[in-house]
């Protein structure tokens, strides 16, 4: 299992989190992406993100390769949601099945507890995602539901896999 050091990510990482997600669009059903996004987009995803004071890790090796990267976005934009996010985890496919996707889950959740947030929301790709769903149970997470075919990718349906997990003391305080 792989230590990897987990820090925030800069603009400079945007390189190697646009391969990352690359593949994992044309090769995977992670996200219903069909079209990977280039740099330009990545970079502007970043930024709304990082803009808004929303945490963006990425895992490094000693030697500073990215291994993968992982992000806090809003679940939803209507105030109502404030307190709720959504995670995104993405590992380079050679380093799957090392921890790395645990241990910037983990990070993920201590900052977003600290900001204030009160739930985690995970929205898993394909039901067949069970290295996904079993990471996010590993974590604390409980399943809520899945859709079923709601999405189309590779000539196949798709559902998708809704995963919630409390921040802090969750809903058992007012934020």
């Amino acid at each position: 299992m792989i230590q990897p050091v987990i820090r925030p990510a800069t603009a400079a990482d945007i390189p190697a989190i646009t391969t990352i997600y690359r593949h994992a669009v044309q090769h995977g059903t992670a996200t219903f992406e069909i079209d990977p996004p280039g740099e330009s987009e990545m970079r502007d995803r970043f930024r709304t993100l990082v803009e808004e004071g929303l945490p963006y890790l990425v895992a490094e090796n000693d030697d500073g390769e990215v291994l993968g990267y992982a992000y806090a976005g809003l679940y939803r934009t209507r105030v109502a949601y404030r307190y709720t996010l959504e995670d995104s985890i993405y590992v380079a496919p050679e380093h799957h099945g090392r921890g790395i996707g645990r241990a910037l889950l983990d990070q993920l959740l201590s900052q977003a507890s600290g900001y204030g947030f009160c739930q985690m929301i995970a929205v898993i790709g394909d039901s067949e995602q069970v290295a996904s769903i079993a990471l996010h149970r590993a974590a604390g997470f409980r399943m809520v539901g899945t859709f079923v075919a709601v999405g189309f990718k590779f000539g196949r349906w798709l559902d998708t896999v809704l995963m919630q997990r409390a921040l802090g003391p969750g809903a058992k305080t007012l934020p």
